[in-house]
């Protein structure tokens, strides 16, 4: 099977490779692999990632895309740029002077394909784009269909203080799971009195939590349709703005017996679940497949982590607990740095969302979903990888081959 047969029929060689590098020895060393595949010369430019960052800012980027670094000053830099101006599952192959493993590191870390050292042979850059194919096609599957193993997943999203974004993490989530991945999904907005998930996507929340917990004994699949509002054909969102005169006391079961009965009517449940909910009705961690706990660098945050952590430890101790930093800023810019908040926990946090004000305000005025209004941002592409992590959709994974450098992967 040859990587002509993995493009769309429209696409042509051009889209397949691009070579920008820097000195006659990589065009000489290039040459011979591009007449084996019968690629024109011309597919060879100068002026190594530089002159890729200024092509791809207005072209279609190729499938396989080989740069050269060896004029870089800041090649971290430089490929933060490249990324900007690419498009999921492009394969990059770099090339450079620096004999450094922890550039090295850093650039497969990143999601680049391999990065070879110059003097570099035909032979190296032959089996680099080889084994570039050979992980393309393992990545071009039929479309994922749901099984039992997928279905009925609740996931727990649990913001460590007030701000931190998890309301936004929990309803992007469920907004690219529902639309972009096409499952049935529902949002539970545990916020009874101030939730926020549904006036995200502007809709009315209703009564129809309040409704549910009040009435346990009511609950089933024609209670819960009912109950719910429909954002799209996959997404529902379950909550309610009750009012403040009006204390509501939960009984513990009721949520047990809802949280069942959305899982049975739901591939994914997102639960956006308020700290004190969960610190008051323990059960609501309990019940999770997967819990997602949102900090900021901030010493407070820091600590509601680790009494969280433990917490979980107890109530739900086979849960699988992740730790992502939402609108994490340069450095100097935050409270606590990274390396002392991970320190401090205990562990390494598994996800990065960078901090874009700029682009929340611009999405606030879109009136739409984040994923939707901002679907080429950093931060949208980070959600994307927590999403793709929550469904475990390889397929959906595999496209994020060059984006993995926009947040830090799950940690196994």
């Amino acid at each position: 099977m040859s990587i002509a047969s993995l493009l769309k029929n429209n696409e042509t060689v051009e889209d397949e490779f691009e070579a920008y590098v820097c000195d006659d020895e990589i065009t000489q060393a290039l040459l011979p692999v591009l007449n084996e595949r019968e690629w024109a010369p011309s597919l060879i430019k100068k002026g190594g990632i530089e002159n890729a960052i200024r092509t791809l800012a207005t072209a279609t980027p190729p499938k396989f895309l080989f740069v050269d670094l060896s004029k870089s000053k800041e090649p971290m830099d430089d490929m933060n740029a490249l990324a900007e101006v690419c498009e999921p599952g492009t394969m990059v192959i770099a090339i450079g002077k620096k004999n450094d493993v922890g550039l090295y590191r850093e650039l497969i870390n990143s999601g680049v394909q391999e990065y070879l050292v110059k003097p570099v042979t035909t032979d190296q850059i032959r089996e680099c784009i080889l084994t570039a194919e050979n992980t393309l096609r393992m990545s071009v599957e039929p479309e994922v269909q749901v099984t039992e193993s997928e279905t009925d997943k609740l996931i727990a999203i649990v913001g460590m203080r007030g701000g931190v974004g998890a309301s936004t993490l929990a309803s992007s989530c469920a907004w690219i799971i529902a639309n972009d991945m096409n499952r049935n999904t529902a949002i539970l907005d545990m916020d009874i009195y101030f939730g926020t998930d549904a006036l995200t996507f502007d809709l009315e929340p209703g009564r129809g939590l309040c409704d549910a917990l009040e009435n346990p004994s009511r609950i089933d699949g024609l209670f819960i349709e009912r109950a719910m509002i429909r954002q799209s054909e996959n997404l529902s969102i379950l909550g309610s703005e009750a009012s403040l005169n009006d204390p509501t006391y939960t009984d513990p079961s009721a949520m047990s017996h809802l949280l069942s009965e959305l899982k049975h009517n739901f591939n994914y449940v997102i639960m956006d679940l308020p700290r004190n909910m969960a610190a008051e009705y323990p059960l609501m961690l309990s019940e999770a497949d997967e819990i997602i706990l949102v900090s900021d660098l901030t010493l407070a945050s820091a600590r509601d982590v680790i009494r969280f952590l433990a917490l979980c430890k107890t109530v739900a101790p086979g849960t699988n607990i992740k730790v992502v930093l939402n609108k994490v800023a340069g450095a100097g810019m935050v409270e606590v740095d990274k390396k002392d908040f991970e320190a401090s926990i205990e562990r390494e946090v598994d996800w990065e969302i960078p901090f874009d004000p700029k682009l929340m305000i611009q999405v606030s005025r879109a009136g739409k979903p984040l994923p939707q209004a901002a679907k080429l941002s950093k931060v949208v592409k980070a959600i994307k990888v927590i999403s793709t992590y929550i469904t475990g959709d390889k397929s959906e994974n595999s496209k994020e081959s060059f984006w993995k450098k926009l947040t830090t992967g799950p940690k196994k």
